[in-house]
């Protein structure tokens, strides 16, 4: 991951640990994985057999006993085994890859799972883009690796130990000169496995930086276009493409020494067995259909280390994919539910915030400092006062978007900390500046407050909320797809649609995050109106710029700086010509 990102997802896992991590995925596919494991194993008789087939041929031929009936038969052994080599490959690459997707599907659950736990701040400090690339790229690489792994190391290890096993039997000083040369290549070759390892992870890691750029460009598309700034994102896109391209680079080099290093002990076992095995057999310690079969297994052997050293790659992907994907799966949920958590049922809507202090991270100061707030059932409180002094944070808090650092807040006299997050959130009702409509029909988005709502009551909550006459004017009224995001709605209609969701779930406690703050005065006009009907008989909490729009509230609370500086009503206030009467006078002004 680039130095400027500031994910927290940068350990690095020894091989062993994350393939401890990985194996417990096979155990849904157990018998799947076994009979793949017996097919390899049938795939690898027939290779192991050839040498001895054509020993043994070459043999009765040397001495005279050889028979075209002796021939007949071992090409039939031979034929027999093609046909269980044939469809044991086919079930392998049927079943098998199969298998492996099963297993890419069930970590990418798991992934999406775990990330719909995780807090706020997990995606205040992670680069959506990042968290793409782990879902996409990596656990792509992950189905190739889960199938052939097993495979590939079963059939190895299987070629390895039964090629010596017959060898040593045939002629033990050149078997061991032989198979000394194996462990003398794995040692050469472990250096630039860990630097290929290293070059792989800064490539998903690229990746990931390049996903997240794009994402960045095309979702500010507009406002890249309207400032005539498409060439500084080609310059943006081209340095991280391009920074891709040098890790590319790296990462075929040490690839290539890779194979070069293999390739080099290929040639020394070949030369060994050639050279040490012809001065064998001209001192006649071994027969020149012993040799014979000395070269066929050398060569099978040598073959199946290539197929291992082509495997590498995959190997070495599979590994970034599984620590990537482990990185995330280690976040811990710093918001969940305790162990003795309750329901929170028939709410009647009294909120308190008890001595509440709360920081964002523990390297910096308190956003907020020893809040006391009591706002009773029914009643509107609004939140005014600059920028960053803390108004925002007090509506995170109650549904436990973060969690408070000191003190306690409570719902109908119960510590929202000892509370299931699921229903503390479904009796919270939010309506905020920023309105995020999913990409979809305009039924759908309504739907969201409510899944399953009928039809009736999707058209109901539509005409609370003031939207149900511009909905039927859209060309398939409720059927019309509103964009990546709602693109193709103006700010007034996606937040009157969003109220409408908020109207269709029907919370007795309602947040409005600065709601009309970016909306022209006929829109202001029409939300506010819809926001009014949404408030009527609910605990509100409403946190405005646009002070007129909070004049009519039970009361009024200025934050700076994260300390209450006054509260009281619009009236009250006024009389102080405190914070608030400077501000309000200020504004209508304006």
């Amino acid at each position: 991951m680039s130095d400027n990102d500031k994910t927290p997802l940068t350990h690095t896992m020894p091989t062993l640990t994350l393939i401890k991590k990985f194996i417990p995925y096979y155990k849904p596919h157990m018998n799947i994985l076994l009979f793949d494991l017996l097919c390899a194993a049938f795939t690898s008789v027939g290779e192991l057999l050839l040498p001895l087939i054509i020993r043994s041929i070459t043999g009765r031929a040397s001495d005279g006993t050889l028979t075209l009936s002796f021939i007949g038969i071992m090409g039939v052994v031979y034929i027999i085994l093609r046909i269980i080599d044939t469809a044991a490959q086919y079930f392998m690459n049927n079943r098998g890859h199969v298998m492996g997707a099963a297993i890419e599907t069930d970590m990418r659950r798991d992934l999406f799972s775990h990330l719909q736990r995780l807090s706020f701040k997990f995606y205040d400090e992670t680069k959506v883009g990042q968290i793409m690339a782990r879902m996409t790229s990596d656990l792509f690489d992950i189905t190739e690796f889960s199938h052939h792994c097993p495979e590939e190391f079963f059939i190895a290890g299987l070629k390895i130990i039964i090629a010596f096993v017959i060898l040593i039997n045939i002629n033990i000083p050149l078997t061991l000169i032989m198979f000394a040369q194996i462990p003398l290549m794995i040692i050469c070759t472990v250096n630039v496995r860990i630097k290929m390892r290293r070059a792989f992870k800064m490539s998903r890691n690229q990746i990931g930086e390049i996903n997240a750029g794009v994402e960045d460009s095309l979702l500010g598309v507009r406002v890249v276009k309207s400032f005539a700034n498409e060439a500084i994102e080609s310059k943006k896109f081209d340095k991280g493409n391009n920074d891709f391209y040098d890790i590319k680079k790296l990462q075929y080099k040490y690839m290539a020494g890779f194979h070069a290093t293999v390739r080099a002990f290929d040639a020394l076992m070949y030369i060994s067995v050639v050279v040490i095995g012809g001065i064998f057999m001209l001192r006649g310690s071994i027969s020149p259909a012993d040799l014979t079969a000395y070269v066929l297994y050398a060569n099978t052997m040598l073959q199946t280390i290539k197929r291992i050293v082509e495997f590498a790659e995959n190997f070495q992907k599979g590994m970034t994919g599984i620590e990537r994907f482990l990185e995330i799966m280690n976040v811990e949920e710093d918001i969940k539910d305790a162990p003795d958590a309750i329901e929170l049922k028939d709410v009647k809507g009294n909120i308190r915030f008890e001595n509440v202090t709360f920081k964002y991270d523990e390297s910096k100061g308190n956003v907020l400092e020893n809040i006391n707030i009591d706002i009773k059932a029914g009643e509107n409180a609004a939140f005014v006062g600059p920028s960053g002094g803390g108004k925002t944070t007090i509506c995170s808090l109650i549904p436990r978007f973060y969690d408070v650092t000191g003190g306690r807040i409570t719902i109908d006299d119960k510590d929202i900390r000892h509370l299931t997050l699921q229903s503390l959130r479904s009796n919270i009702g939010i309506v905020q500046q920023d309105v995020y409509l999913f990409s979809g029909t305009v039924y759908e988005n309504i739907e969201y407050g409510k899944p399953g709502a009928s039809k009736e009551e999707i058209i109901q909550a539509a005409k609370l909320a003031g939207a149900h006459e511009f909905i039927s004017e859209l060309p398939e009224g409720y059927n019309s797809y509103v964009g990546e995001r709602g693109v193709k709605l103006s700010g007034g209609q996606k937040q009157r649609i969003s109220i409408a969701r908020v109207f269709l779930k029907n919370p007795p406690i309602l947040i409005l995050d600065e709601a009309t703050s970016a909306l022209d005065n006929e829109s202001e006009r029409l939300v506010q109106q819809s926001l009014e009907r949404l408030a009527a008989g609910r605990t509100t909490l409403t946190v405005a710029h646009r002070l007129t729009t909070v004049k009519n509230s039970d009361y009024i609370i200025v934050l700076t700086d994260g300390n209450i500086a006054e509260r009281g009503s619009h009236n009250e206030l006024m009389q102080k010509k405190g914070i608030y009467a400077g501000l309000y006078n200020l504004y209508t002004e304006n």
